[in-house]
């Protein structure tokens, strides 16, 4: 008993390693490091939308926009404006690629635009070469922004 009571700790140790990390950081705010069960205390979100197969599928996760505020990003009603207008978010993948979006494409106040990090696709969890994260952006044209197995956010000022 004792040698599967080992062997389960181990198990659940190297688990525990390995669950993945998103790092969403605000500059002049806030570093938030989160994992599954913590993003499961934001609300949840559905977008019907094409992926890079053309295939159209039902996108689950979290409000971009909740996340960031999440972090102290200044993007509530009469926070955005003047300086705080240049600000950018870097969206940061596993392989190192990179995308951009303006603060005002994801601020409430500006934009009905609809930037999701998900998690599932159809129901399933996103498979290792999209996952565990994956920002969907139902609006653009090209998936290029549509950033695979996202590592972290990090919201900017322009200098």
């Amino acid at each position: 008993m004792l040698i599967v009571s080992f062997v389960f700790s181990i198990a659940a140790q190297t688990a525990a390693k390995t669950e993945s990390v998103l790092r969403v950081e605000v500059e002049g705010g806030k570093t938030l490091e989160l994992k599954t069960a913590d993003l499961a205390k934001f609300a949840r979100r559905d977008v019907r939308a094409k992926g890079h197969d053309e295939k159209e599928s039902v996108y689950s996760g979290y409000n971009l926009a909740d996340l960031m505020l999440a972090a102290g990003a200044k993007i509530g009603k009469d926070e955005l404006k003047g300086r705080e207008m240049g600000a950018y978010l870097v969206v940061e993948a596993a392989d190192g690629y990179r995308a951009t979006f303006s603060i005002a494409e994801f601020a409430p106040e500006f934009s009905d635009k609809v930037i999701l990090l998900a998690d599932t696709r159809d129901g399933k969890p996103l498979d290792s070469k999209e996952g565990p994260w994956q920002m969907i952006v139902p609006d653009d044209k090209k998936h290029g922004r549509w950033v695979r197995q996202v590592t972290a956010l990090k919201l900017k000022k322009v200098q």
